[in-house]
């Protein structure tokens, strides 16, 4: 009898790094398994030699066609896209940025295929990955490119615990960023952040906006782009019927009651809460697409790749609020 559980696929990230160990690690969790079918799109043999260097006891169920997976049971299924080219671990090259970019691709086609239900991908090393010549800035922009959904509609939620944070701008100078906040932005980023809370199960979610300049401007005292910008986006949403607040000075916005999710201007305002409070153990949902796809708000950890010491917990979550969102 086919299994109901929501199939995720894992993309395994940078294989120099510790993508394919957290992944393992992900993929035999106890609660993983329960929640839905894991399979990890990647190179076998790369997993197989973190298996080894990590002390990580597994059986791989390796197939060439998703069709193909079925029920692995006890083993692990994985979908194999051999890559050319040695791969040294804790080492950054192109035959590790190639790799980490064509086992991500190959998840997201799969989901917009509908071959799987989410995506859930391990972290990439941006100079692997330039040393390829493969243009990447970050998930949300690739996914965009990969699902052919405009970049200025994609952006990235952050998720630890209850607390959700979407962020207007991302991997972007402060500069460029500035500019990049107008009020079709804000609106933008409310209105997706208010459709994935939907789609995880909020009916009517409650989200706070923070402001760009310190205090949310002070009246315009410290700028005038909350007067300009974000206060208008907000009262559209709110005309439109949606339950948005603020806009709140980002310092003590977090400790505020009662809302589903929080929207922040820049990287820093989100990033850095998420960071001090959920240390390697934030997923990151990007929203916007027409795909469920999270990541890890982590790093590929050369330092200590190969050395079975990586903690699953961020992709563990990740996964898990995947195979959530499914249900």
């Amino acid at each position: 009898m086919a299994s109901d559980k929501p199939i995720i696929a894992i993309a395994t990230g940078d294989p120099a790094g510790i993508g394919p160990e957290i992944s393992l690690k992900a993929a035999l969790d106890p609660t993983v398994r329960a929640a839905c079918r894991p399979i990890l799109v990647s190179d076998a043999n790369i997993l197989r030699a973190h298996a080894e260097a990590c002390g990580i006891r597994v059986d791989l169920h390796q197939v060439s066609r998703l069709e193909d997976a079925g029920e692995a049971g006890y083993q692990v299924a994985v979908l194999d896209h051999p890559q050319k080219g040695h791969v040294a671990l804790g080492k950054t090259s192109a035959v590790a940025g190639r790799a980490s970019i064509a086992f991500c691709d190959a998840s997201v086609k799969a989901a917009l295929a509908k071959q799987v239900d989410a995506v859930v991908a391990a972290p990439q090393n941006e100079t692997s990955i330039a040393l390829a010549g493969i243009a990447f800035d970050g998930h949300p922009s690739f996914v965009a490119r990969a699902t052919a959904t405009p970049e200025d509609d994609v952006f990235m939620m952050l998720c630890f615990g209850n607390m959700r944070i979407s962020h207007a701008t991302l991997h972007q100078s402060v500069r460029q960023a500035l500019s990049a906040i107008t009020r079709e932005r804000v609106r933008r980023v409310i209105d997706e952040t208010a459709r994935t809370l939907r789609r995880i199960g909020i009916a009517t979610p409650r989200i706070a906006v923070s402001g760009l300049n310190p205090h949310a401007g002070e009246g315009g005292l410290f700028g005038r782009e909350e007067i300009e910008i974000i206060n208008p986006a907000i009262d559209a949403a709110v005309a439109d019927g949606l339950a948005i607040a603020g806009p709140f000075g980002a310092d003590t916005m977090f400790h505020m009651q009662g809302f589903d999710a929080f929207v922040v201007m820049l990287h820093d305002q989100g990033h850095i809460p998420a960071k001090l409070l959920a240390k390697n153990a934030a997923a990151a949902l990007t929203i916007g697409t027409p795909i469920l796809f999270s990541s890890v708000a982590h790093g590929s950890a050369h330092d200590i790749a190969g050395k079975g010491i990586a903690d699953p917990n961020a992709m563990i979550e990740a996964v898990l609020r995947m195979a959530g969102a499914r249900r």
